[in-house]
Formats: C-alpha cells, sequence, structure tokens
C-alpha cells in the first residue's frame, strides 16, 4: 500500500473519519496505509469496538504506519460508559421509532456515537479531513462549518442504497441533503466508479468526483498460502462467493436457482457471517441433488483472504440491481477475484459492465435475476479447461495493469495533494 508521492511541504496531518473498525472496513485501511507511506500523519477515528477488534485495529494501525484512534469503545469495566451506552441506544431507538411514525429525520439514525466522532475529529486539529460511510458524512459537513478542509470518499451511495424495505428506515433527505454539501464544499471528493463518478456530477451539479477502484494491492499475492482449505474435493472446479454477510438480496438467489441448469459437476463454496434464518433459507433453496457440493465459511482475516479465494476457480459477483447505488457501484468483491486470478462470472450491473470492458475476456456477464444465463455463462467455463485457464490468466493481467491498489492509490495521494496546495 505505497505511494510515489511525496507529500506537500513538512508532514500534514490527516484525519481519517470512518466510525467503524479498520478490520471490517479495508478501503479505510487502504487509504490510510497510503497516505502514510507518502509521508503524511495519519490519524483514523474508528467506532465502538470490542476488546480485541479493537486489539487488531491497534496492531493494522502500527504495522501501516498510522495512529487508530476508537470513540465510543464499549468498556463494560466502567459503569458510566455502560450507562452512557444505555442512553446513546435508547435516544436511537427512540429516533427511528419517531421516523417510522412522523418521517422526522435525525442524526443519530446514522449512528450512535456521531456526536463524540464529530468531538474527536475537531480535537485532533488536522490540516486536511477524510469522511467515509453515513456517520463521516454528518462530521464531514460539521467539520466544513467549523472551517476545516474535508474531502469526501463515497464508496457506496447512501442515499440511494439499501432494499426498499431498509429504505423506511432511512433518513433519505438527510442524506441527501450531506452528500450534496460536501461534494459541492469539499476540497476534494473520490468513488468507486466512472458510472457512479458520473451520475453524482449530473445529481448534485458538482464536480465529478476521481475515480478509485476498490482494489488491493499486487504485492498481496507475494503472501497466498498455496492450501486448500475449503475445497472438498480437488478434482472438480470451484466456484466463490463471499460477503461480510450471509444473507438474502445479495444474488445468491441467482446462484441457488442456477444450480439445476448446470451441466457440470462443481463445488460452490459461500464465505460470511449467516445472517438470521440463512441457514434454513439456504436449506430450502438450495437443490436436493446439489446439497452436498454446496459449502458455507465463516469469516477470516484480511491477510487470509486473498489465499481462500485464490484456492478456487470462478468467482461469482451477482450484485442486484434493487438500489442505483448497487447498480453503479464496483465493490471489492469482483475486484479480489481478478486479484486471486479467478474467472469471473458477474451480474450485468452498470459498474460491472465498467469492469467487463477493461478485463476482456477474464469476466463473464449475464442478466441479473436470469438464472439460465448465469447457468450458461458458468457452464461455458466448466466445459473448457482452456476457457477456464484463458480466463483465469486474463483475470491477472487486468489485476495488474489496472485493478490492482498499486495503480488506484496515486490518484488517492494527488487528490489530497491537490486539495492542500489548492
Amino acid at each position: 500500500m505505497t505511494a510515489s508521492h511525496q507529500t506537500v511541504g513538512p508532514a500534514h496531518r490527516i484525519g481519517i473519519v470512518s466510525g467503524v473498525s479498520l478490520a471490517r472496513n479495508p478501503r479505510v485501511l487502504k487509504e490510510a496505509a497510503t497516505l502514510a507511506a507518502a509521508g503524511f500523519e495519519v490519524v483514523v477515528l474508528g467506532g465502538g469496538h470490542e476488546k480485541l477488534r479493537l486489539e487488531t485495529d491497534l496492531s493494522l494501525a502500527k504495522r501501516h504506519g498510522f495512529s487508530f484512534q476508537p470513540v465510543g469503545l464499549d468498556d463494560a469495566g466502567k459503569t458510566w460508559r455502560r450507562a452512557s451506552i444505555f442512553i446513546c441506544r435508547l435516544k436511537n431507538r427512540l429516533v427511528r421509532t419517531a421516523h417510522r411514525f412522523t418521517g422526522w429525520e435525525s442524526p443519530l439514525q446514522l449512528g450512535n456515537n456521531i456526536g463524540e466522532l464529530l468531538r474527536a475529529a475537531k480535537a485532533i486539529e488536522a490540516d486536511y479531513y477524510l469522511v467515509h460511510l453515513e456517520p463521516g458524512l454528518w462530521v464531514g459537513a460539521g467539520l466544513l462549518q467549523a472551517g476545516f478542509q474535508v474531502g469526501i470518499d463515497i464508496e457506496d451511495w447512501y442515499s440511494e442504497d439499501l432494499l426498499p424495505e431498509a429504505r423506511k428506515e432511512r433518513p433519505v433527505k438527510l442524506l441527501r441533503s450531506l452528500e450534496a454539501t460536501l461534494l459541492r464544499e469539499g476540497a476534494h471528493s473520490t468513488c468507486t466508479s466512472q458510472a457512479m463518478s458520473d451520475a453524482l456530477a449530473k445529481e448534485y451539479n458538482c464536480r465529478p468526483p476521481a475515480i478509485i477502484y476498490n482494489a488491493f494491492p499486487w504485492a498481496d499475492r507475494q503472501k497466498l498460502d498455496g492450501r486448500l482449505k475449503d475445497r472438498k474435493d480437488p478434482g472438480i472446479p470451484s466456484i466463490h462467493w463471499y460477503s461480510q454477510t450471509l444473507g438474502q438480496g445479495r444474488g445468491l438467489e441467482d446462484l441457488l436457482a442456477a444450480l439445476p441448469y448446470l451441466k457440470y459437476p462443481v463445488e460452490i463454496h459461500l464465505r460470511g457471517s449467516p445472517a438470521q434464518g440463512f441457514n434454513e433459507w439456504l436449506q430450502a433453496h438450495v437443490p436436493t441433488p446439489w446439497l452436498e457440493r454446496v459449502f458455507t465459511h465463516g469469516l477470516v482475516s484480511n491477510d487470509e483472504l486473498l489465499s481462500r479465494i485464490a484456492e478456487h476457480d470462478i468467482g461469482f459477483a451477482g450484485e442486484m440491481k434493487y438500489c442505483r447505488s448497487r447498480d453503479l457501484t464496483v465493490t471489492n468483491k469482483i475486484l479480489h477475484y481478478l486479484l486471486a486470478g479467478l474467472a469471473v462470472v458477474a451480474s450485468d450491473t452498470v459498474g460491472q459492465c465498467e469492469i467487463s470492458q477493461q478485463a476482456g475476456e477474464a469476466v463473464r456477464l449475464y442478466p441479473s435475476g436470469n438464472p439460465p444465463a448465469l447457468a450458461a455463462q458458468i457452464n461455458a467455463l466448466l466445459a473448457s479447461s482452456h476457457e477456464l485457464l484463458s480466463a483465469k490468466s486474463a483475470a491477472l493481467a487486468a489485476a495488474k495493469r489496472t485493478f490492482c491498489w498499486e495503480r488506484q492509490a496515486p490518484v488517492l495521494v494527488a487528490s489530497v495533494e491537490n486539495a492542500l496546495i489548492h
């Protein structure tokens, strides 16, 4: 996670506001490590933590040369802290209830600790701030109002995200207002695809955000362990899918519905933390002949994830078009598959079409919501070892040429340097 740029003048302090764990947000980790390597003093403000996760985050920050400060640390050993957490959660529950019945929106819907985040951000007195995620939007607007320089990274289009049922609980008007403020008044902005950049510029009449694909370092391939921990029968090909959460609305519906149309033996490996009721849902949706070839796996550390992906043959990226954010963004999933050297079968979201156009035969697209078409693309790869190997080779070439962090990092550093100069 390095960059060749040098910082402008003496070391500037950069404050990165995310409100979450580093281990759960690789984009923030890459950003912080890159800016630290470029000579900036970097302080990341994260969210409430369990003790074990905090130790992981502090270790990651130390390894990459920046500071990490938890905000709203859950400390069960302090009575006052337990009471504070209880009060915050009670307030959050009340504002969500008020929103449900009256439509009234509150910043507390964006996170329990946003007030603490803003105070902590002001306290570090950074020369420049980068804000991420929903809590970061509100903090960023507060920092702008206080006269600080602020830039924004839009990993998802927050006001246009989530399934319709979940959006009913969202303060959408507040999110749109915060996005407009930061995109128009912030010193710089970045996002995850050209498609999203174009859409944001049109929606908010702002300058197009710079594109930083959600890629991972090519250097990570040096740490591949070469082990087969997931696969049960290495003699047949394997399909891999992963997410933080194993659940509905992530494209698994297409994959499971495609299984009866597959003509060749293949293992299916799903990785993530199961949502409530997922195991029952999975049992109900996997055809009986396939029950012994569909496997689930728990989350692994960021350091191990690439190795576990790389032991498979095909990466599945079935992003769904249920909202503008999902359609336009490029998730880290499809880029992780390319870096691991997997052939990719992906749904035809606008963002993934953008990657396909640049990755050539590495990526095969299918119409989202069309399981037979998905099966046809998988069958084409399984039918020919030459086709499969050619796609895997093309994946590595695309990752090395474009979709690795070493190619994306200079855009980040240049954006920050230009903002500080101007």
